[in-house]
Parts: C-alpha cells; sequence; structure tokens
C-alpha cells in the first residue's frame, strides 16, 4: 500500500480518518501545525517542515482549513510542494455549495478547489455537507439560554466517520477531479434537528423557529447545500442523535 500523509490529522475527521487509512494497510504519516500533535510539524501557511513531511509520500489527503485567505494561502503552499516531491495524488475535501452559497468562507474554500484542479499534481476532490457534530455544538452553544433558536433552513447532516471511509475509498482509486457530492440520508430542517437534539439533552427546553434574511439564507432555502442523488452517508441525524443520548445515558 502507499504512502499517504494527511493535513489536519488531529482534526474530527482527521482522528477518524487515520485508523481507517492504517487500518486499510496504507502507511500513514499525520501532520499538524501543533508540536507533538502528529508525526511531523508543519506550518501549511509558510511551508515549514513540508517537504520533509511529503518526502516518499504518494498521496497527500488535504483536511486542514481555515477562515479567510489563510484557506487559499495554505492550499496553494501544499500544492506548490507536492509538484515539488512529485506526489501522485491529492485529495482534497470541500463542501458541499461552495459554488453557490455567497459566504465569505465558501468563497475561499472554492479558491482551494481551483487551486487544487488547476495544479500540476494529479487530484480528487470530494465536497460533504455538514457534519452532525456541527449541529451538535450549535444547540450545545445555547444549552443554558430560556429559549433554543433554530433556523428555517434546510441541512442534510452527515457522519464524519461516512466522509472518512469515502476518502479511503478515493484514496485507493486513480485521481479522477471532482467527485459526485457527498451527504446525509436525511434532509431535515433545522427546526426537526433542534427539535431531535432537544428531546435527547434539554428536554425542558423551548425551540423556536426564526427566520434567517440575506441572499445566503435564500441560495440555501433554495437546496443549494443539499444533495439530491445518490452518494449518501449511512447514518442519519436521527440516529446520531439517539446513538450520543444512550451513550450519555450509560455512562451516567
Amino acid at each position: 500500500m502507499s504512502a499517504i500523509a494527511v493535513t489536519g490529522s488531529s482534526g474530527r475527521l482527521g482522528r477518524m480518518l487515520v485508523p481507517m487509512l492504517t487500518l486499510a494497510g496504507h502507511d500513514v504519516r499525520t501532520m499538524s501545525r501543533r508540536d507533538g500533535a502528529g508525526d511531523h510539524t508543519v506550518d501549511l501557511r509558510t511551508g515549514r517542515g513540508l517537504d520533509e513531511a511529503l518526502r516518499g509520500v504518494e498521496t497527500v489527503v488535504h483536511l486542514a482549513t481555515s477562515n479567510g485567505s489563510a484557506d487559499t494561502t495554505m492550499t496553494r503552499t501544499l500544492t506548490a510542494a507536492t509538484e515539488r516531491s512529485q506526489t501522485s495524488h491529492l485529495v482534497l475535501l470541500s463542501i458541499v455549495g461552495v459554488d453557490r452559497i455567497p459566504l465569505a468562507y465558501y468563497r475561499h474554500k472554492l479558491a482551494a478547489e481551483q487551486i487544487v484542479l488547476n495544479s500540476r499534481t494529479p487530484a480528487t476532490v470530494l465536497r460533504a455537507t455538514q457534519f452532525h457534530e456541527l449541529l451538535d455544538a450549535f444547540f450545545h452553544a445555547q444549552r443554558r439560554l430560556p429559549l433554543r433558536l433554530a433556523p428555517a433552513l434546510p441541512v442534510q447532516p452527515i457522519a464524519a466517520r461516512d466522509v472518512a471511509q469515502r476518502i479511503t475509498a478515493l484514496v485507493a482509486q486513480l485521481p479522477a477531479g471532482r467527485q459526485p457530492d457527498l451527504g446525509g440520508p436525511q434532509q431535515i430542517t433545522w427546526s426537526e434537528a433542534s427539535a431531535l437534539w432537544g428531546a435527547a439533552h434539554r428536554p425542558r427546553q423551548r425551540s423556536i423557529t426564526i427566520r434567517v434574511p440575506g441572499a445566503t439564507a435564500r441560495a440555501i432555502r433554495d437546496g443549494h447545500g443539499l444533495v439530491p442523488g445518490p452518494a449518501h452517508g449511512e447514518l442519519s441525524y436521527t440516529d446520531h442523535v439517539r446513538a450520543a443520548a444512550e451513550q450519555a445515558d450509560g455512562e451516567r
């Protein structure tokens, strides 16, 4: 099997992906900006430590992300290094709707896609919907408020493990450019998700739906953050919340 380097390996998805790649027989090198958080300490903004980390690597999985123009800076630095090292495959994780939803963060993510696809390193780009844990974090942050707010917008959350499984399959294939978008198996609204989360974690806290104005909300309402096609994960948000509640009960 091949040697694979993973940026952002200490993040939520990276912590799931690395064991899957190792179990599949790959030699995995983890990269992190924080000392001791990975096999190699790498600063993707400056390129410090990057050439050494990529020495002998055949495939790079780029999970690291940042706000603003730093995202494109890191991606540009990484692709320059993969070209120098003659890496044979670069896999980038992106987000469904980056070309249709007018968020500043999404604009930079779209630019990162273009950098990867236009580089001399053969590449694969996978867009996925939001992770279950993002919704959890949004609701958890409101846990001490008298009311829990939820926007009247559709969402199709996916389990990070399902995304990790798809990436594990992609690294075993030839570079294939843009891949079909990957979404969760359940399309719901944030309000419905709030009710599911609240029943499991804060049953006495009332949830109210709010209407969000603006172009970004309109693009989301129009379904540009959803995946209507067949490329779906397995774990629904309903089952995710139920499993988390059962685990919490078992730990009490």
